[in-house]
């Protein structure tokens, strides 16, 4: 089994410089894949429990310019990308971490395909929406549970291990799950298995993106961060 690594980096001692500094120490926050596999699994039952609360409110606004129906499309694809990917193995492994793949996805994510796939995923889900979502987690868990996360699989960012690669979609699960939960008027609690790993991807992302000031002062109650503020 392969171990999954939230680096944190300490700032050496000296003036302030415009450079980052390098690290003088490591904190390392160690998942193993049977707790990066529960926390799937954790937010994809999450995700299809809330989805069945939607009751008849399919084409009300969910986020941005995606109504509920292609809110739940689009997180439904964290789990169908899942199954695409596997049966799609690489060569070689090119991206070796969660904040990788999502520093290097950075521009496709912003792309207006993003929106499209949302909302041709959610027409792909037919008349009984539920339903279709319980069916996919059912079977993109069980296809996981048959993993022992070694393996290769071809992401849109490259090679990536199944274990490096999994954690992305139970971030993708927790953060439009919340969206949805959100737009239900429901309050978003998230799983504490998934808010872990979601979390510790939030944080390598704001260390590596020279932004753990503004996300350390927005927990904690300071004055609120700049408009359109993201580690993604």
């Amino acid at each position: 089994m392969r171990d999954q690594h939230v680096t944190l980096r300490v700032p050496g001692a000296g003036p302030p410089t415009a450079a980052i500094d390098p690290p003088v120490s490591v904190i390392c926050v160690a998942s193993s894949w049977e707790d990066s596999r529960g926390a799937f699994a954790d937010a994809a039952r999450w995700f299809v429990r809330t989805t069945a609360m939607v009751g008849d409110r399919w084409e009300r606004s969910g986020l941005g310019e995606w109504d509920l129906r292609a809110l739940v499309g689009h997180t439904s694809r964290s789990l169908l990308t899942v199954e695409a990917y596997l049966a799609r193995p690489a060569a070689a492994v090119a991206i070796t971490s969660a904040a990788g793949y999502f520093r290097a996805t950075r521009a496709a994510a912003a792309g207006p395909a993003v929106a499209t796939r949302g909302r041709e995923a959610g027409s792909a889900l037919g008349a009984d929406p539920p339903s279709a979502v319980a069916r996919i987690a059912e079977r993109v868990l069980e296809l996981v549970a048959r993993q022992d996360g070694t393996e290769l699989v071809t992401t849109i960012a490259g090679g990536m291990r199944l274990a490096d690669y999994l954690p992305t979609r139970t971030f993708e699960l927790a953060v439009h799950t919340s969206d949805l939960a959100t737009a239900l008027g429901i309050a978003p609690r998230v799983p504490a298995t998934a808010a872990a790993q979601a979390l510790h991807i939030v944080v390598d992302l704001a260390i590596a993106g020279d932004l753990a000031g503004p996300l350390l002062l927005a927990a904690t109650g300071r004055p609120g961060p700049p408009a359109g503020f993201s580690v993604l």
